[in-house]
């Protein structure tokens, strides 16, 4: 992965944010004792985990146990919610007043409720009619709260595709699936990544929601432990740090992305 000059002029700055706010803080007199010392062992530590292991391990810390569930969870939700953003952005587009209508109602009523209810419903209502996990309910919500947004950002790029490669497809005598698959989506797909990109970093903020159904995400984590240590800073302020690395790391990798399409035109 290639960093470009503005990705560390966005890293100065926000290095510089953090440090004038630091500094703000501290001349300002706050009486908070500060107990940065104790974060390290919330990420990793060494030991014994448990009365089977003998010899010490490096194992994972409450915090990095959160933000691998909350990779999981985004990785997951983000692969169903292109599925399901494709779909529903093909069936917008279709001349099947039926199909239409569906998915036009499905966009409008996901779009338009709060993602926290949404959780609720899936978690409490459908999660016990079908036995859903807490997992699997969280990230069914993310998926198809974010697949809404993409099925937009999906059609959005099929209609900026000129009408005349569907027409030129369909006379080579591909089917309209075939035109699609082949023709349509690759261009469409190359043009709406930076949508995607910005749509799937708002979804992996958008998943510390879940931790309100208890599953123990990242943010549940730093709820959990500031709960037991009442070192509400020191952990927000690094819970805060670890979802910047997921959404920078993504922005990265759009970027390289992006690149390497570019090179291929």
């Amino acid at each position: 992965m290639v960093f470009t000059k503005r990705s560390f002029i966005t890293l100065g700055i926000l290095g510089a944010i953090l440090a004038a706010a630091y500094y703000f803080f501290v001349s300002k007199g706050i009486t908070y004792i500060w107990h940065w010392e104790k974060i390290p062992e919330m990420l990793f530590y060494y030991g014994v985990k448990g009365p089977h292991e003998t010899q010490p391990h490096l194992h994972l810390g409450v915090l990095m146990i959160g933000f691998v569930l909350t990779v999981k969870i985004s990785i997951v939700a983000i692969i169903f919610a292109i599925i399901l953003g494709t779909i529903v952005g093909i069936a917008r587009l279709s001349n099947e007043p039926v199909t239409k209508f569906i998915s036009m109602a499905f966009v409008e009523l996901i779009r338009n409720t709060p993602l926290l209810v949404q959780i609720y419903i899936i978690y409490f209502f459908l999660g016990s009619l079908l036995r859903l996990s807490a997992f699997a309910a969280g990230t069914a919500a993310l998926a198809i709260f974010e697949g809404a947004y993409v099925g937009e950002i999906v059609r959005a790029g099929i209609q900026s595709i000129h009408k005349g490669q569907m027409e030129a497809a369909r006379s080579l005598g591909m089917t309209y699936a075939q035109a699609m698959r082949y023709i349509i989506l690759p261009q469409a797909f190359k043009r709406i990544i930076p949508p995607l990109a910005g749509q799937f970093i708002s979804l992996i903020k958008d998943s510390s929601l879940v931790s309100v159904i208890a599953l123990a995400d990242l943010m549940f984590q730093g709820q959990q432990a500031v709960a037991r240590t009442y070192y509400a800073f020191e952990i927000y302020f690094t819970v805060a740090f670890l979802y910047l690395v997921m959404t920078f790391t993504l922005s990265m990798a759009t970027q390289y992305i992006e690149r390497r399409l570019a090179i291929s035109d």
